[in-house]
């Protein structure tokens, strides 16, 4: 019976995964002309364009800020509900997870009634008696919009962890002289190191190949690669060129989960002192 689902998920990995990107590869190595298929490097050399690899440092520099800031309101949020004193963690964490059950695309939609001209935010400044400002269409909007798609994915696993950690070595860092401050360098940050590196990769991997956030809290001003990608499949119907791109994208993101992967895990907690 366990061969069963063992052959079943095989399958679908092939189907799914290894069969999707031999065709990526087999059109990023290839152009049609007149009907004939032959071998190139140009897709990859027209990625290493400057107007590309402009494209993919502008997406990198943003999903880069996103994580950041996901880190920074994620880590105290998560540490904040782990706490045992706290009694609202549930309800907090349903908050969270609340807006998760809904569509991506209508979350953002939901931005653009807060952001807009004539929107929550700026009907509340005109009743106030001030001017309205320009609030969308910004690479602080497009952050923005990361930050609240993707900020669960930097608690959830954060949280898990703390809640995880052994209460009895924090008591032992206490007994031994240990502040709050140290304890929490030493022990209770090491060992929630893990849960850190997988949010990290969990938050910047959907924020550097996004769409929807830039088109829309972007009003197509600001090309990112996710925005690339799409136009070359379906306006400019270029596989070969979008499947060149693509690849260089998985490789920045291979290459980002090799450099998480190097957290050592079985040294958790180190040295006290």
């Amino acid at each position: 019976m366990k061969k069963v689902f063992l052959y079943s998920y095989i399958l679908w990995m092939i189907i799914f995964i290894v069969i999707p990107i031999i065709l990526v590869g087999y059109f990023a190595f290839t152009q049609s002309e007149n009907g004939v298929v032959f071998f190139t490097l140009e897709n990859f050399r027209r990625v290493f364009e400057f107007v590309y690899i402009k494209v993919l440092l502008r997406s990198i520099n943003l999903a880069l800020i996103c994580t950041l800031i996901c880190f920074l309101i994620g880590y105290p949020v998560a540490y904040i509900m782990a706490d045992k004193n706290f009694h609202f963690s549930s309800t907090l964490l349903f908050l969270f997870l609340v807006p998760m059950w809904m569509n991506m695309l209508l979350r953002t939609y939901a931005w653009l009634t807060i952001l807009e001209k004539n929107g929550i935010i700026n009907s509340c400044l005109a009743l106030l008696g001030f001017s309205k400002i320009n609030l969308l269409y910004t690479n602080q909007t497009i952050v923005l919009g990361m930050v609240y798609n993707f900020l669960p994915f930097m608690i959830l696993p954060i949280h898990t962890s703390l809640k995880k950690i052994n209460y009895s070595a924090i008591e032992a860092a206490q007994d031994l002289g240990a502040d709050s401050f140290t304890t929490f360098r030493k022990i209770i940050f090491p060992l929630s190191l893990p849960a850190v590196c997988s949010g990290i990769t969990m938050v910047f991997m959907p924020a550097v190949t996004t769409f929807i956030v830039p088109n829309l809290l972007g009003g197509g001003k600001f090309m990112l690669i996710g925005n690339l990608i799409e136009q070359q499949f379906l306006r400019i119907a270029d596989w070969h060129f979008g499947c060149a791109v693509s690849l260089i994208l998985m490789a920045v993101i291979f290459f980002a989960a090799i450099i998480f992967s190097f957290v050592d895990t079985d040294d958790e907690g180190g040295n006290l002192f």
